[in-house]
């Protein structure tokens, strides 16, 4: 392998998401709760989307994994301030879809997942 300027220009270590604490479920064996940190510099400003896909990704398809949840999602307030929102509110979305009364879930549809069309759809 050679070595190019460039290659000092960014540092992985940088970006790596760090465990900055482990718990086990109380109650579970092999069972444990990880606290996971990352640099907002890893993050897009003003992007949903790309936190969502850096942070979780298809981590969910995983084989090596028997079961994982995301449990919490804590954003610093500098980066939400990032955030410039949607260009309507939640009414006028349900007014669109004729959905009221109970949640509506934005995703893709996952089979391996668990997730069907007939149920979420």
């Amino acid at each position: 392998w050679t070595t190019v300027w460039t290659d000092g220009l960014t540092s992985l270590d940088r970006y790596k998401g760090r465990c900055y604490d482990i718990e086990p479920v109380p109650g579970e064996e092999s069972q444990f709760i990880a606290y996971v940190a990352y640099p907002l510099d890893l993050f897009e400003e003003g992007s949903v989307t790309n936190m969502f896909t850096s942070i979780v990704g298809n981590v969910f398809g995983f084989k090596a994994l028997r079961a994982l949840r995301l449990e919490d999602l804590r954003i610093p307030p500098a980066y939400t301030k990032t955030f410039q929102g949607p260009p309507h509110g939640i009414q006028v979305e349900r007014d669109k879809l004729n959905k009221y009364g109970r949640p509506l879930l934005g995703c893709t549809i996952k089979p391996k997942l668990g997730l069907s069309a007939k149920n979420y759809g």
